[in-house]
């Protein structure tokens, strides 16, 4: 693990956002499944001064016609940094992030004086892998800073699954716990598929069961308990910094079930026209040149190039990679699907790696243990989309 770049990045803490599909040469940290890759991405870059107060729309570059910018609903919110002369703004996940979990917590705290219930969040951990253990840590950190309820079981690898399928029904039996997370790659002789199936719906915090990605899918009928937490990342990152979708022209580059998928569909919800774009698409770079947004979960160092853009487009980078760098004193760099030094001159505005979409997939993964508490409730959830 420690000549490797990805994972010795991990180790010292200099994390990258989010990964959908990265086929990158980063051993373990990429033999991860890509939703504990997600997380674990954006748990370990999720730290950020409280309080801080980035500047937005006082610079006099254009944003270009095809998006617009909302005023910020409130004084001191915005979470757009202001950009150097001649770049796009820079989307500040760890603020975004942070704001989030503040919110959690407030709510949280409400339920705690109302209705004298805390949420709980379980993670089931197998076996001895560092990356494993460093995500559970990590995500135990966030959920004792929003004062969730923290429950772990950890297994060696020896299991059986029926110790696994034993474990996850009491926990779907426990009162005190509302989201179950088993934490993935479990050993070869498990069968994954059949112990995420056993998770109850109505505690299912990674938002993956068929129900809820049915329900999710669905125009009208019951809205899902939880949803992915890294699409519902990206989300939150487009409306908290005020800008609009509604009408929009959006491109998703990448048509994974754990990004591309799910993140389509809510954007097509909140009224934009969404193309996902994926390796048998003709004509990429001019499918991308439509966009009023991008969103790039594509796995591919670096793919998406300037010429690619739409002058003041807003641009998503999901992506996180390893590419070479001898003038670094770590022989590597860390880089998203998109050309960023390029793309930034000429996009409006633009999530950087690592800050930018890897620190929500936590904080969407609580946000996801609070609505599911409250549905034990009897309470409405909290959307995720805002009213236009």
């Amino acid at each position: 693990g420690a000549a490797n770049p990805a994972w010795s990045a991990l180790r010292s803490g200099t994390l990258p956002a989010s990964s959908a599909l990265s086929q990158a040469s980063a051993g373990p940290f990429m033999k991860l499944s890509a939703v504990r890759r997600l997380a674990l991405a954006g748990s370990l870059s999720a730290s950020v001064a409280l309080g801080l107060q980035l500047q937005h729309g006082r610079d006099a570059r254009p944003f270009g016609a095809s998006v617009a910018f909302a005023q910020p609903r409130a004084a001191g919110v915005a979470m757009l940094a202001s950009p150097a002369e001649g770049r796009a703004r820079l989307i500040d996940g760890k603020a975004i992030a942070a704001a989030v979990r503040r919110d959690i917590k407030a709510s949280s705290d409400e339920l705690k004086a109302a209705h004298g219930t805390t949420p709980g969040l379980a993670v089931v951990l197998v076996g001895n892998r560092t990356d494993s253990a460093t995500y559970v840590r990590m995500k135990k950190k966030a959920a004792a800073e929003v004062g969730f309820y923290s429950v772990d079981r950890n297994f060696d690898e020896t299991v059986t699954q029926e110790q696994l399928l034993a474990t996850v029904e009491e926990l779907n039996a426990d009162p005190r716990i509302h989201g179950i997370l088993v934490q993935l790659p479990l050993p070869r002789h498990i069968d994954e598929a059949a112990v995420l199936e056993s998770i109850a719906v109505a505690k299912d915090v990674d938002g993956f069961s068929a129900e809820n990605i049915g329900r999710m899918c669905l125009r009208g009928g019951e809205p899902p308990l939880a949803l992915p937490c890294t699409p519902a990342g990206c989300v939150e990152l487009l409306q908290r910094s005020e800008i609009q979708v509604a009408g929009k022209e959006v491109v998703v580059l990448g048509r994974s079930n754990i990004v591309g998928m799910p993140v389509a569909h809510l954007l097509q919800s909140m009224d934009a026209t969404v193309t996902v774009c994926h390796s048998r698409t003709a004509d990429l770079p001019a499918q991308v040149r439509r966009a009023d947004i991008v969103v790039a979960a594509i796995g591919r160092a670096e793919l998406v190039k300037a010429d690619w853009i739409k002058p003041g487009a807003v641009v998503i980078d999901v992506g996180v990679n390893s590419k070479p760098a001898p003038e670094d004193k770590r022989g590597y760099k860390l880089c998203g699907d998109v050309d960023f030094d390029q793309v930034s001159l000429v996009a409006g505005a633009i999530t950087p790696v690592p800050g930018g979409v890897g620190p929500m997939t936590i904080a969407m993964l609580l946000k996801n243990t609070l609505n599911l508490t409250r549905h034990s409730l009897g309470l409405p959830r909290i959307p995720l989309r805002r009213q236009q």
